[in-house]
C-alpha cells in the first residue's frame, strides 16, 4: 500500500511495501521526532499519492485555473500582490519549496494525487502539533472531472493510514463549511464522526465561516483499519 521514496533506498520504485504500524520506532525517541525528509509516494487502490515538484508545474497549473470557480469559493483569499502559482512557475517552484521545508521540519505534509499518470487534485495534513495533542487537520481538492468516483474518500484513508501508522499521530480531523455537500460526501462514505458545528471557525473567500468537525482518533482506526483498508486500499 505504501511506498517511501527513503533516502536510503528502503523500497524499490515499483514495489508496493506494507508498513507495521510500529515502523516509525526505528528513528526512536517520542513520535516528535518522527520526521521524513525524503519525498513520499503513498499508493491506495486507485490513487498515488506524492509530494510535488516543479516539473508538476504544467499539470498542476492546467488543473488549477480550469477549476477556479469550482475551487476557490471553498478557499481563503489569496494575498493581492502574491505572484500567483497558477501561472507563475517560480511561484510554483517557491510553493513546492516551502511545502518541503514543513515537510522537513514535521509540520505538514502536502501532496498531489494522481489517477493513473494525471494529476487530479491534492491533500494536506496541516497543522501538525505535537507535545500533548499529537494532532492534524486533513484538507483536499480535486479536479471537478474527476468529481464523484470517490477518489478523494480513498485519499483521506490513506492519508489517516500515514498519518496514524507512520506518523504516529493520536488524531486527525477534517473540517468543512456544511453547504459544501461534495466535501460532505467524501468523509460520509468513510464514516467520519460529526464532532458538531464550530461557529465563524475558518475565515472561506473573506467570509469567516461556520465548519463541521470531523474526527478520527488512533483508537478509532485500530478498531476501523480492516474494514478501511478492505474497503478502500
Amino acid at each position: 500500500i505504501y511506498q517511501f521514496d527513503w533516502s536510503s533506498g528502503v523500497c524499490s520504485s515499483d514495489l508496493r511495501c506494507a508498513f507495521r504500524s510500529d515502523s516509525m520506532t526505528r528513528f526512536g525517541g517520542h513520535p516528535a521526532s518522527v520526521v521524513t525528509n525524503a519525498p513520499i509516494r503513498l499508493y491506495g487502490r486507485r490513487i498515488l499519492i506524492r509530494t510535488l515538484a516543479t516539473t508538476d508545474f504544467e499539470a498542476w497549473s492546467d488543473v488549477r485555473i480550469r477549476n477556479g470557480d469550482w475551487l476557490t469559493k471553498w478557499e481563503p483569499l489569496s494575498h493581492p500582490h502574491s505572484p500567483d502559482p497558477s501561472r507563475s512557475r517560480e511561484a510554483f517552484a517557491n510553493r513546492c519549496a516551502s511545502r518541503d521545508r514543513e515537510r522537513h521540519a514535521g509540520n505538514a505534509y502536502a501532496m498531489g494525487i494522481f489517477v493513473g499518470n494525471s494529476f487530479a487534485g491534492e491533500i494536506n495534513l496541516n497543522n501538525v502539533v505535537r507535545g500533548a495533542m499529537q494532532s492534524a487537520t486533513i484538507g483536499y481538492w480535486i479536479d471537478q472531472s474527476r468529481a464523484g468516483n470517490a477518489y478523494m474518500s480513498e485519499a483521506v484513508v490513506v492519508m489517516s493510514k500515514f498519518a496514524f501508522e507512520e506518523l504516529r499521530l493520536h488524531r486527525v480531523e477534517i473540517c468543512i463549511i456544511p453547504r459544501n455537500t461534495n466535501s460532505l460526501r467524501v468523509v460520509e462514505k468513510i464514516g467520519l464522526r460529526n464532532e458538531g458545528l464550530a461557529e465563524r471557525f475558518l475565515e472561506i473567500n473573506g467570509e469567516w465561516e461556520d465548519h463541521f468537525r470531523f474526527g478520527l482518533t488512533t483508537e478509532e482506526w485500530s478498531t476501523r483499519r480492516d474494514e478501511l483498508g478492505a474497503n478502500w486500499l
